[in-house]
C-alpha cells in the first residue's frame, strides 16, 4: 500500500469534518438562537468616559435594554433565553454595551473598570451566546478574584459566535467580523484607562478574532489559549508588539484538530495553520494544566493562576513550581 504524507491525511481529515459540519447544521437550524427577537438597543455611542458616574449611566441604559430583550424572548416562548437575560440583568451587572438581535452581544465588567490598574478581556470562542452565558460569566468572576484589588474583568461577547460543529468554525468569516469591533474597544479603554495594562485572553475560536485584531493593537500581551490556530503563520505574521503567549491544557481535545489550512471551493481558506504552542509558532508557551477546552478559568486550577498572571504582567508558574 502507498504511503500516503501525513500532510495529506490531515487534509483528507480536515475536509472529512467540514463535510461532516455541512450536513450537521442544517439538521439542527430549527433551534438557531439568532432566531430569538429582541428590540433595537439604545445608541450609546462608544466608551469616552471611565468615571464612576458616567459608568452608572452606561450601565443603567444596558441593564433596560436588557429587560426590554428579556420580556421579547419571553414573549417569543423562549424560556431558557428570557431566564439568561433575567440574570444579566440582575442588580449589579454591569454592561457597557447590550444588544439582543441576531443572537445578541454584549460586553460586561466584572470588577471596578474605574482606576483599574490591570484590564483583562475576555474573548470567547464557538459555542457561547446569551443562552450559554453563565459559564462565561463564571470564568470571568473567577478571574477576576484572581486579580484581585486594581484588576477588571470585560467580558466581550462581541460577535456572533459560531456553533461548535459548524462550517463557520473552521473558517474565519465570523473573525473578520468581529476584529474591527475587538480592535476599537481595546483602543477606548487604553485611551479611558491609559495607565493601565491591557491584556486579551482568547479562547479557541477566540484565538482567530484576536488575530486578526493583533496589528496595532493598544494591549499590552494577548494570550491565546485551548487555540485551533490563529491563520497565521507565526507570531511574526501577527505584525503587533504586544506580548505573545499561547498555551493548551493537557486534556484538551483542540490538540487532536489538524493545523493546516486549506483552500477548498467555494468555501475559501478551512482551517487555521500552525499551532500557537509549537516552538516554530514563536509565542511564549506557558503551563496550563491538565484541564479540558471549557476548563480554563475553573477556580483553582493552573491554568487560570497563569492567565491571571500574565494579565498582572507577572511570570507564569511552572509544573512543580510557585
Amino acid at each position: 500500500m502507498a504511503h500516503r504524507p501525513p500532510r495529506r491525511r490531515l487534509r483528507r481529515t480536515l475536509l472529512a469534518a467540514l463535510v461532516t459540519f455541512s450536513v450537521a447544521v442544517p439538521v439542527s437550524g430549527a433551534a438557531r438562537p439568532a432566531a430569538v427577537p429582541a428590540p433595537a438597543p439604545t445608541v450609546l455611542g462608544p466608551l469616552r468616559d471611565a468615571s464612576a458616574t458616567a459608568l452608572e449611566q452606561r450601565y443603567g441604559v444596558s441593564r433596560a435594554d436588557i429587560r426590554a430583550a428579556g420580556r421579547a424572548a419571553s414573549g417569543h416562548g423562549d424560556l431558557k433565553r428570557a431566564a439568561s437575560l433575567r440574570a444579566m440583568a440582575a442588580p449589579g451587572r454591569q454592561f457597557l454595551s447590550f444588544d439582543g438581535r441576531d443572537g445578541g452581544r454584549s460586553v460586561e465588567v466584572v470588577g471596578e473598570l474605574t482606576g483599574a490598574r490591570r484590564v483583562a478581556v475576555l474573548v470567547p470562542g464557538a459555542g457561547v451566546g446569551l443562552d450559554a452565558y453563565g459559564r462565561l460569566r463564571r470564568g470571568a468572576v473567577a478571574l477576576q478574584r484572581e486579580l484581585g484589588q486594581g484588576g477588571a474583568v470585560v467580558v466581550w461577547l462581541g460577535y456572533r459566535s459560531p456553533a461548535t460543529v459548524s462550517p463557520a468554525s473552521v473558517t474565519d468569516g465570523r473573525a473578520a467580523e468581529a476584529a474591527p469591533r475587538l480592535r476599537q474597544l481595546v483602543d477606548r479603554l487604553g485611551a479611558v484607562l491609559p495607565e493601565a495594562r491591557i491584556t486579551l485572553l482568547c479562547h479557541s475560536y477566540g484565538s482567530v478574532i484576536c488575530a486578526r485584531a493583533a496589528s496595532g493593537t493598544r494591549a499590552d500581551a494577548i494570550v491565546l489559549y485551548g487555540s485551533p490556530g490563529t491563520g497565521s503563520e507565526d507570531v511574526a505574521a501577527l505584525r503587533t508588539g504586544a506580548r505573545v503567549w499561547a498555551g493548551r491544557s493537557g486534556g484538551d481535545w483542540i490538540a487532536r484538530v489538524p493545523h493546516v489550512r486549506v483552500q477548498v471551493p467555494f468555501v475559501g481558506a478551512v482551517g487555521f495553520g500552525t499551532d500557537p504552542v509549537a516552538e516554530r509558532f514563536g509565542a511564549e508557551v506557558f503551563d496550563a494544566g491538565g484541564g479540558g477546552h471549557s476548563d480554563y478559568l475553573l477556580p483553582g486550577s493552573r491554568s487560570l493562576t497563569n492567565l491571571a498572571r500574565i494579565a498582572s504582567g507577572r511570570a507564569p508558574s511552572e509544573a512543580g513550581r510557585d
